[in-house]
């Protein structure tokens, strides 16, 4: 058997170099190039030979349960063997406490092997004896070594390996430091392959840089099958997983958590925690309607409109993305006669929840007009709806569903796009449909 070559890769453009430089020759980024190792093509192919799409077993949706239905829904409907998960967030959000949890709730039904290079076997066990997951077959491993892992893996049969974290493992085969681009990418591919081959569900605990995004070269997103990333509003006791890849179900799908003393406890109604009964009524508050994932979720719009203290105006917002709130001020100022001036706008999205949709556009707007003319719109008005730069209101995905939502939830009156109305309203609520932005302000005030 050939021997494999030790080369340098450039993390930017991928270049190939036979020793290292502080200067990528191809491209002259500096401090890019990395060690890794070439192998050599096999002179005879090996493996598994092709079969036909009958042949495959009928077990193709097998999915195991983890123990939290909020869990599962982001998963896409609970863990599929053979699938490699990816779990990103920041120190300390609850990455370890929540697949410590999730261990112990699989361990009760198949083999588990949690992989530790970051905690000792005691550190482990305390918080397993808070959290409560003693039970079960549940197996611990204090190692930073890749093939020892693996190896650990294969030998105790587990159906679930859990790896904390992935920017600590190594192979032996490379002589570059634990987390470096050519270290994950090694470990990474070799723990999809044995994820693959041996039929094994995996979830890699990842870091994340100071950006949010997952430490180290994009393509390991690409290798793995899901990617979750933990997001949390510092001030806020909730934290929420949102699926931004999955191969087994809707991206974008999001699951809300509570942490509790006893670890982490799922919210079976998230629309409740992103609705304040205090601010109920009052001016610069209105209802929305957001699609997250395969789910309606109602949320909470504020908006502050106040006198400027400078030349300079402040256009803040929270929760929905900047730029948009300057396109909606434009719109409002030129077809729905309502100038903010110099004043100072803030909004923000209650609960801490991040709306990357166009749908809050209505609502958006209806709370920056009841703060700007202290002003309370409707009771238990609920909104929704994208606004275009002509000032026409257009209509969204799922709008029935939105509305189906809102009733349950109390809500007597929806404004919502034309198109959005539905042939035969719920019972309990009342529909308007509007097609200029004009015709929402009226009705809501």
């Amino acid at each position: 058997m050939a021997r494999s070559h030790v080369a340098y890769v450039c993390s930017e453009c991928g270049a190939h170099s036979v020793k290292w430089a502080g200067q990528c020759p191809d491209c002259s980024a500096w401090n890019t190039l990395s060690e890794t190792t070439v192998r050599p093509p096999r002179a005879t192919p090996t493996g598994a030979a092709a079969r036909t799409l009958d042949a495959v077993i009928d077990d193709v949706g097998e999915r195991q349960a983890t123990g939290f239905a909020e869990f599962d829904r982001v998963l896409g409907g609970g863990l599929t063997p053979g699938a490699v998960v990816l779990l990103g967030g920041d120190p300390g959000v609850g990455k370890s406490t929540l697949l410590q949890q999730v261990s112990g709730n699989l361990a009760a039904k198949v083999p588990v092997c949690y992989a530790s290079g970051e905690e000792s076997l005691r550190q482990i066990g305390q918080r397993a004896q808070r959290l409560g997951t003693v039970q079960g077959d549940l197996r611990l491993l204090a190692e930073t070594t890749l093939e020892t892992v693996l190896e650990q893996a294969a030998a105790t049969e587990c159906r679930v390996l859990v790896v904390d974290s992935i920017q600590t493992l190594a192979s032996d085969a490379l002589g570059s430091a634990p987390g470096s681009v050519a270290q994950l990418r090694e470990c990474v591919g070799r723990v999809v392959q044995f994820a693959k081959r041996h039929d094994v569900a995996v979830f890699l605990i990842g870091h994340v840089t100071k950006e949010g995004a997952i430490a180290g070269p994009r393509v390991v997103e690409h290798m793995v099958d899901t990617v979750l990333y933990f997001e949390n509003d510092p001030g806020s006791r909730y934290t929420m997983i949102r699926s931004v890849k999955n191969r087994f179900g809707a991206s974008g799908e999001i699951g809300v958590f509570a942490m509790t003393a006893e670890g982490f406890r799922e919210v079976r109604n998230p629309s409740a925690i992103f609705l304040s009964q205090e601010t109920a009524g009052e001016p610069g508050s209105t209802v929305s309607v957001a699609w997250e994932g395969s789910r309606p979720m109602l949320v909470e719009i504020q908006a502050l409109v106040a006198d400027g203290s400078t030349s300079h105006p402040k256009r803040l917002a929270q929760g929905v993305e900047q730029n948009r709130l300057a396109l909606l001020l434009a719109v409002l100022q030129r077809h729905g006669n309502v100038d903010p001036g110099a004043d100072d706008v803030f909004v923000n999205v209650a609960g801490g929840l991040r709306i990357a949709e166009t749908a809050v556009d209505l609502p958006v707007v209806l709370a920056i007009v009841s703060s700007l003319r202290n002003r309370t719109p409707v009771k238990q008005l609920v909104s929704f709806g994208e606004i275009g730069l002509a000032g026409e209101v257009r209509p969204v995905r799922f709008g029935e569903e939105r509305i189906a939502a809102a009733a349950k939830q109390g809500f007597k009156l929806a404004i919502v796009p034309h198109a959005n109305v539905p042939r035969k309203p719920p019972s309990g609520i009342r529909v308007v449909g509007v097609r200029r932005i004009g015709e929402a302000l009226d009705a809501a005030y």
